[in-house]
């Protein structure tokens, strides 16, 4: 079975592809993973088929006025115009983007599974095979028993299912660039619902895959049966991968340290945040692992029994720490998930929120701390208390086993196998 699997985004939104990439290659399968050129790393390690694609909007995150529009949410009249703008610029990026994969799609496969933001329906209904798309957060099929994670605002329950709606329509944006691929590259007639990825060309549900793990949402899910919530899908690390010596040689030195990385989520004064977080470590009175991650934590002068890290699998680093402490995005909290370690969740903006709530309500980590927010005293306590209860511990240990158990993307590529 050869699988095509096409992603877009920065490195959070492509991992999970490439893990599930890994399954199907380890599965005796042929994985194809296009994504921007910038990720081929994540292919490149494990001998996973890459298929470069233009970089798309991913290159307008350079420019400093759209990235802090970005990390407050596009919030005032200001970030309203800049994501205005944003749209504007997007759809030219994103046709070449499409262009690109419309010429990866050529190569054939036996399925297509996409992102639900890309039209990976139109190049498998020109391929003649199914479409699976794959969602990495509970964003895109309704249920009533949450609002969608994407709106800020609290609703009655009663519109939990409508409130899906909005990020559908939001796709609509690009629908004239689908057109046009549809059009020109595919030679495929507009016809009714082709913008809507839920569904197939003949109108029948499409097979749809959840990357997550349905042990962390809130009860009462009622998603149909044509939805598959998998669990997490993770990429481990690189077989060919080392921790520096400077890393092996902190750990040794001392108590396990609480890990704090935010990723590029640190707003627009990531020394601010570095401030708070070097603060914050020093009046919890524990070691640490601080991630720069790109464009996020800066310490000038690190504290005593503080470890300055660039990079590290999280599947190798995670189950070392005492605590994990981040910005809630789906794929780190999986992570932190898996390791059975106790979380401090500092959201900023997307599903993040949600994430952080969920953690919390799983007993695996205090209230969040909104990074808008963040103090050092308050990340401190949140800290003492990731670190130092019981309780917190046993339910991180606990939930750990579930959450491996389920092998995510083991299952995924069966739901896959199922298909073909």
């Amino acid at each position: 079975m050869k699988v095509l699997i096409l992603s877009h985004g920065t490195r959070g939104d492509v991992q999970p592809y490439a893990g599930l990439a890994l399954a199907l290659r380890r599965a005796g399968h042929e994985a194809v993973l296009g994504a921007p050129a910038a990720m081929a790393s994540l292919a490149e390690p494990y001998g996973i088929a890459f298929a470069p694609v233009h970089d798309g909007p991913n290159t307008l995150i350079a420019d400093p006025r759209i990235r802090a529009a970005i990390e407050t949410n596009y919030r005032g009249a200001r970030g309203k115009k800049i994501a205005l703008e944003v749209m504007r610029r997007s759809r030219p990026l994103m046709a070449k983007v499409f262009d690109d994969m419309a010429t990866v799609a050529e190569a054939g496969a036996d399925l297509v599974v996409h992102g639900p933001g890309i039209p990976g329906h139109h190049f498998a209904e020109w391929l003649g095979v199914p479409a699976v798309p794959a969602a990495l957060q509970p964003v895109w099929v309704p249920t009533r028993a949450f609002r969608n994670p994407m709106l800020p605002v609290p609703l009655p329950r009663a519109l939990n299912r409508a409130s899906y709606v909005p990020i559908k329509l939001m796709l609509r944006s690009f629908g004239g660039v689908s057109d046009e691929v549809r059009a020109r590259r595919l030679g495929l007639p507009r016809r009714r619902g082709r913008h809507d990825f839920l569904r197939r060309p003949d109108g029948g549900p499409a097979t749809v895959l959840q990357a997550f793990s349905a042990q962390v949402l809130p009860e009462g899910l009622d998603y149909p049966g044509w939805v598959h919530t998998t669990g997490f899908w993770y990429l481990p690390a690189p077989p060919d991968w080392a921790p520096a010596p400077e890393l092996l040689a902190f750990l040794e030195a001392g108590p396990a340290p609480v890990y704090v990385g935010f990723g590029s989520m640190v707003g627009t004064d990531p020394e601010r945040v570095g401030r708070v977080v070097a603060e914050a470590v020093r009046l919890a009175g524990v070691r640490a692992v601080l991630a720069s991650g790109w464009g996020g934590l800066r310490v000038n002068d690190l504290p005593e029994g503080v470890f300055l890290l660039d990079n590290a699998p999280h599947d190798w680093l995670f189950p070392r720490m005492a605590a994990i402490a981040h910005h809630g995005g789906s794929g780190t909290t999986g992570a932190a998930l898996a390791a059975g370690r106790p979380q401090v969740v500092c959201p900023f903006v997307a599903d993040q929120p949600f994430w952080a709530a969920r953690a919390h309500a799983a007993g695996v980590a205090p209230p969040p701390r909104p990074q808008r927010r963040l103090t050092a005293e308050g990340l401190a306590a949140a800290i003492r208390r990731a670190v130092n209860d019981p309780a917190m511990a046993h339910a991180a240990e606990r939930l750990a086993r579930v959450i491996r158990a389920e092998d995510g993307a083991g299952r995924a590529v069966r739901v896959l196998e199922s298909l073909a």
